[in-house]
């Protein structure tokens, strides 16, 4: 599988004995501050992301940047080529698929893998239209017995399953203001009066501004956590009585002291990383 390598931020002097022994994954702002932390305390790592997109997030980071999706057997064999000894999952808290290939791909390797999901803000809201579900097919069921608007603020991955899901409904799509992305949606039928093409996380005020544009019948979401925006989507909807249909994350694949949800957690666990190669 094709990727590119391109060195950002760092001088020639990264080439120590450390170099590439910790691997990243994560095309979001949670792997950048990961990166952030690594920077503070002179690790080399890599920075796996799928897309371009994913490697412009990641900005003046020190590390190297790998684009490029990659399954688990090629992720076995980047960890062993590299010598990683430690991995950090940062992916999307729903990039499921990916987040088995790292698990699997470690195992193989023995490699340490730690897995950061930002903090649930699931069970900080109750309310009679907020629906939550584990799955598509669920929040598709849920929606058929509302209105015929569907604002989609779920990204652009599942925009097909969704429309098969959703037949007879006007799709509403809210997505990243990228040529693929927007060639995606063109593809599957969306137009100007379907898609909102916007780069968030946004504010409670501009998601008022914007379900008051596009006066949706229901919402569909995902469970972002505060780094998303989760409150302040769900919130402005509600106070519209526009139901909101919440698809729950995936459960995490690691647990224990690996199983990081803070910046305090993450540089807990960079200092015993640290404590680890010495002894």
């Amino acid at each position: 599988m094709s990727e590119t390598l391109s060195l950002v931020g760092r001088n020639s002097e990264a080439t120590s004995d450390v170099m590439k022994q910790v691997l990243v994954f994560g095309g979001t702002s949670d792997a950048r501050f990961i990166c952030q932390i690594l920077d503070e305390h002179r690790i080399s790592y890599t920075l796996s992301v799928a897309t371009a997109v994913g490697e412009s997030l990641a900005g003046n980071i020190g590390g190297q940047i790998r684009v490029g999706r990659i399954d688990s057997d090629e992720i076995a064999d980047w960890l062993v080529n590299h010598a990683v000894q430690w991995v950090i999952d940062a992916s999307h808290p729903y990039a499921e698929l990916l987040s088995h290939n790292i698990t699997r791909a470690c195992e193989m390797a023995g490699v340490t893998l730690s897995r950061y999901q930002r903090r649930s803000e699931l069970n900080d809201l109750e309310h009679p239209l907020l629906h939550k579900v584990a799955s598509l097919q669920a929040a598709c069921a849920v929606a058929q017995a509302f209105g015929p608007r569907v604002l989609l603020t779920t990204g652009s991955k599942e925009l097909a399953a969704y429309q098969q899901g959703l037949p007879g409904k006007t799709l509403l799509v809210r997505v990243l203001p990228t040529s693929e992305v927007i060639a995606e949606c063109e593809a599957l039928g969306l137009g100007v009066d379907n898609i909102i093409a916007l780069r968030g996380p946004f504010s409670a005020e501009f998601n008022a501004a914007t379900y008051d544009f596009c006066a949706p019948d229901v919402v569909i979401t995902k469970e972002s956590g505060a780094e998303g925006g989760y409150l302040d989507k769900v919130n402005p909807a509600l106070a519209r009585n526009i139901p909101c249909v919440v698809v729950t994350r995936p459960q995490p694949l690691v647990c224990g002291p690996e199983l990081l949800e803070s910046r305090e957690d993450v540089s807990r666990r960079v200092t015993r990383w640290l404590q680890e190669r010495k002894s």
